[in-house]
C-alpha cells in the first residue's frame, strides 16, 4: 500500500481483514512512527485500529518486499514524485491498482497513465473508483466501487481480494471512463459546496447534479470512453456521494468558498489533499483540447482562479442562452 492517506489506510486494513499480509507504505517517517505507536492513523482516519497484518513502513526499499500486488493511494498531483522515488525497487510486471481521483495538471494524465508513465513496461494496472467516502467504509457501513481495467484478468484479482461483506467490487474495463468520471465529479462537488454554502436550494443542487453529469459524460465521451460508464458507480454514483455527503472534502471546501472564504483559507483549513482544485484546471484544458462545452467547470474555474464570486458565476450560467436539453 502506498500511501497513508484515509483511503490508503482503508483499503490496508481491509486486505489485512481477508487475510492478507500488508506492507503500508509512507512517505514521512514521522507519520509512520506515529501510526506503529498509535495503531491508528489519527491524521487521517481517527478512531479506526489498523488491521492485524497491516505492517508501517517509511523505508523506500521495504516497500515492495514480496509484493504480488500493489495499491497507489497517493493523491494525482504527488503520484509521479513518490512512484519516481520508489521507481528503483518496483518488481518487474508487478500490478499496480490506483485508487486516485484526479488529473495531473503538468501533463492531462490520468493516474494510471501517470503510473505507466513513470514505470514504463506492460505491468497490468486498475483504477478502483465510485462511491466510496472512507470512514464510513471504515465503520463498515455498505458501499459498492469498480475495479477498471484493460487487463481482465487484473480486474477480477483486484476484485477478489478487496471484496469485503460490506464493500462489493464489480470488474469494468473502460479505464478512461472510470478515471476521468472520478477526476470530474470532485469539480462539480466544488460547485455543490458553493451552492450549500449560498444557501441556493435544492432545486439549484439537483440541476447541478444533471447538468453536471451531462459536462462529465461529454468529456469523457470525446477521450474514449464508454458512455454508459457515466450511468455507473464510478459516475453517477460517486458525484451523488461527493456532491451530498457533510464529511466529503471537496463539496466542504466549495461550502468554505460559497460561505466567503477565500480559496487559499478554505484550502488551509483541511489537512487532506482537495483534489478538486487542481483537477479543475486540467479539466479546463481538456475540454478546450477536446472543444467540449463545460460551462460549470468553467464557472468553478472562474471561482478558484479569476476571482469571480460565486454569485456572479450562478448568474452567468442561468443567463445563458436558451436551448433544448436533448
Amino acid at each position: 500500500m502506498i500511501g497513508d492517506g484515509a483511503m490508503g489506510t482503508l483499503c490496508a486494513n481491509m486486505l489485512a481483514e481477508n487475510g492478507m499480509q500488508v506492507r503500508l507504505w509512507s512517505a514521512f517517517p514521522d507519520a509512520a512512527e506515529e501510526m506503529r505507536r498509535l495503531g491508528e492513523n489519527r491524521r487521517f482516519l481517527p478512531g479506526v485500529p489498523l488491521a492485524k497484518g497491516v505492517e508501517i513502513t517509511s523505508r523506500d526499499d521495504q516497500a515492495f518486499e514480496h509484493a504480488q500486488l500493489a495499491v497507489s493511494a497517493v493523491p494525482t498531483q504527488y503520484i509521479r514524485g513518490v512512484w519516481q522515488r520508489l521507481c528503483a525497487h518496483v518488481p518487474p510486471n508487478l500490478g499496480i491498482c490506483s485508487v486516485a481521483k484526479g488529473i495531473e495538471v503538468a501533463t492531462l494524465l490520468r493516474p494510471t497513465q501517470v503510473l505507466a508513465d513513470v514505470l514504463g513496461g506492460d505491468r497490468p494496472l486498475a483504477a478502483l473508483s465510485g462511491p466510496s467516502i472512507a470512514p464510513e467504509i471504515a465503520r463498515h457501513l455498505p458501499a459498492t466501487v469498480a475495479a477498471a481495467s484493460e487487463h481482465e484478468e487484473f480486474a477480477r484479482q483486484v476484485q477478489e481480494i478487496i471484496t469485503r461483506p460490506y464493500f462489493r467490487v464489480y470488474t469494468n474495463s473502460d479505464v478512461i471512463g472510470v478515471e476521468v468520471a472520478g477526476a470530474t465529479k470532485n469539480v462539480i462537488a466544488i460547485a455543490a459546496g458553493i451552492l450549500d454554502g449560498l444557501g441556493a436550494g435544492d432545486n439549484a443542487k439537483a440541476a447541478l447534479l444533471t447538468r453536471g453529469l451531462v459536462e462529465i459524460s461529454r468529456l469523457g465521451v470525446a477521450m474514449g470512453a464508454k458512455p454508459q460508464t457515466f450511468a455507473g458507480l464510478a459516475g453517477m454514483g460517486d458525484l451523488v456521494t461527493t456532491c451530498f455527503s457533510p464529511i466529503g472534502r471537496n463539496r466542504s471546501f466549495g461550502e468554505a468558498v460559497g460561505k466567503g472564504q477565500k480559496v487559499e483559507d478554505a484550502l488551509s483549513a483541511t489537512n487532506s489533499v482537495v483534489e478538486g482544485v487542481a483537477t479543475t484546471s486540467g479539466v479546463v484544458e481538456l475540454a478546450r483540447r477536446h472543444q467540449v462545452e463545460m460551462p460549470i467547470t468553467q464557472g468553478v474555474y472562474d471561482v478558484l482562479f479569476n476571482n469571480m464570486s460565486p454569485s456572479q458565476a450562478i448568474n452567468e450560467l442561468m443567463a445563458r442562452p436558451l436551448k433544448s436539453e436533448e
